[in-house]
């Protein structure tokens, strides 16, 4: 079964670790906030300004002046500080962020990352992924693993503009965790009830499965 865009938050959370300064995408990414583990400290950075975002706020914490670089209203931890885009862009380019989680619409086996542009269709634009994908060394990209039509958004070669080349590590899809190395795809992990023949027929690049693909846990 297909995970959910909780479920890809809760699994992306499991990669923080204790100290990381960590930039959320627009989109699924931004969920990350909700589903931090206990007993760790991250500082979630928004490119408009802000360096300690909490979580999303209930109705009763809404400050509409509050907000992330979607425009979302967002909640702000112990410690936060704001500031002037400028500034956050220096530490995005400065490589000051331990982990960048994206969305995108296609990924290829060489760590090609396609997020912007679809020739034809109105989308909100760039806004700062091309500074994170070149200011970040680690960067989960997550996404559905397939368009509504089944056809595969992780390739051998991406078609549509590039955001960024050679820069993506690891994808989280609603069907798979796979890490990009050696030019190849490398199945680390499967959703629950998942089979990897569906992530195979799903897959159009060149996919490496081990003897024993794990399910993934939210526990």
């Amino acid at each position: 079964m297909a995970l959910t865009r909780e479920q890809l938050a809760q699994r992306v959370a499991q990669e923080l670790k204790d100290g990381y300064y960590v930039n959320l995408g627009i989109g699924i990414p931004t969920l990350v906030a909700n589903y931090v583990p206990e007993g760790i400290e991250v500082m979630l950075q928004s490119e408009n300004g802000l360096l300690g975002m909490g979580a999303f706020p209930t109705e009763e914490e809404i400050d509409a002046d509050l907000i992330n670089a979607g425009k979302q209203t967002v909640t702000m931890s112990k410690g936060a500080s704001l500031f002037d885009s400028a500034e956050s862009f220096a530490m995005i380019r400065g490589g000051h962020v331990d982990l960048t989680v994206l969305g995108a619409f296609e990924v290829d086996v060489q760590g090609n990352i396609a997020s912007y542009m679809i020739p034809g269709k109105l989308i909100k634009g760039m806004g700062g992924a091309m500074d994170l994908v070149a200011g970040a060394d680690n960067i989960i990209v997550t996404m559905t693993h397939a368009s509504k039509h089944g056809v595969s958004k992780l390739l051998s070669q991406c078609t549509l503009p590039l955001t960024g080349k050679g820069c993506i590590k690891k994808v989280l899809t609603d069907l798979a965790f796979i890490e990009i190395k050696a030019g190849k795809f490398h199945l680390l992990e499967r959703a629950p009830g998942v089979s990897v023949e569906q992530i195979i027929e799903l897959t159009e690049g060149e996919l490496v499965v081990p003897d024993v693909v794990p399910e993934m846990s939210f526990a």
